[in-house]
């Protein structure tokens, strides 16, 4: 698959009146120059995008176009955190046991109702080839959460070190279970099968120390890898749907999710992603 070069990208920053979230969001918008036709452009909105300038975002999306078009022009839009971003982030309509995710459900409304109308309007993108959804940690709950659910509107999915414990109950609780808990893997338990949608996983061997099942294995690579199983028994396969990237030397930090950011955009939008 032969890909035009994009010469370049521009960054602009701009704010955002929230009615939904009653405060001013900060977004980045990494904008591909000098496509021809806007229609081939994808949407990749990044939750913590405070973050992105930490690991030169910009420079590295630069070096892939320029690296022979290694991926597709994709517009992206890093969305800065509130700063009560655990109320922020979570699963929208289901908060976890300390009443953490309380506002998730109004993010949510603020991507589809403000987030979505400004960037087709101020950047004259009436449709996106294709839409996709990415954050760190307890932004990629989010992210996951939001195109888990709204799977008409979305096709991929990249959390790194995702906090994909999120529980109703807390761990220490005698009626605590694994399988009856974990917010995000009964969402996806009980949903349905979208062929459409691709899922992007990123753990690092030492994102934490926590094991809370005493299996050898830290919560949140156990996490990943049972959601991973919730999503093959809905029929998603790994070959196909699902890229799975565990970190030897991972830490739960920008450095490690910034080595792991280039291949998750070659993953989505290079130029062989649709081999194999």
């Amino acid at each position: 698959m032969q890909l035009a070069k994009v010469p370049g990208i521009q960054v602009e920053t701009t704010t955002i009146e929230s009615t939904f979230l009653e405060r001013e969001v900060i977004v980045d918008v990494y904008l591909p120059l000098n496509v021809a036709d806007s229609s081939q452009i994808s949407l990749l909105l990044i939750n913590d995008g405070q973050d992105l300038p930490k690991m030169s975002f910009d420079a590295m999306l630069e070096k892939l176009y320029a690296d022979d078009a290694a991926i597709e022009p994709i517009l992206c839009v890093g969305i800065h955190c509130a700063p009560d971003r655990k109320m922020e982030y979570g699963v929208a309509g289901h908060e976890d046991f300390l009443g953490r995710g309380a506002n998730a459900g109004l993010f949510t409304s603020f991507v589809f109702e403000e987030l979505l109308p400004f960037i087709r309007k101020t950047y004259a993108v009436i449709s996106f080839k294709e839409k996709a959804f990415a954050g760190f940690s307890l932004g990629g709950l989010m992210a996951l959460d939001i195109v888990w659910n709204h799977p008409a509107e979305f096709t991929k999915v990249g959390v790194f070190s995702g906090s994909l414990w999120w529980r109703n109950i807390d761990q220490s609780d005698e009626l605590y279970d694994d399988d009856k808990h974990r917010i995000i893997h009964q969402q996806v338990r009980n949903g349905s099968y979208y062929p459409w949608l691709k899922f992007f996983f990123q753990c690092g061997n030492m994102d934490e120390t926590k094991d809370r099942n005493n299996n050898g294995i830290i919560d949140s690579i156990d996490d990943t890898l049972d959601l991973i199983k919730e999503l093959e028994a809905k029929g998603y396969t790994d070959e196909k749907d699902i890229k799975y990237i565990e970190m030897k030397d991972g830490r739960h930090d920008v450095a490690t999710w910034g080595r792991a950011m280039p291949g998750f955009l070659k993953w989505g939008w290079g130029a062989n992603k649709h081999s194999g």
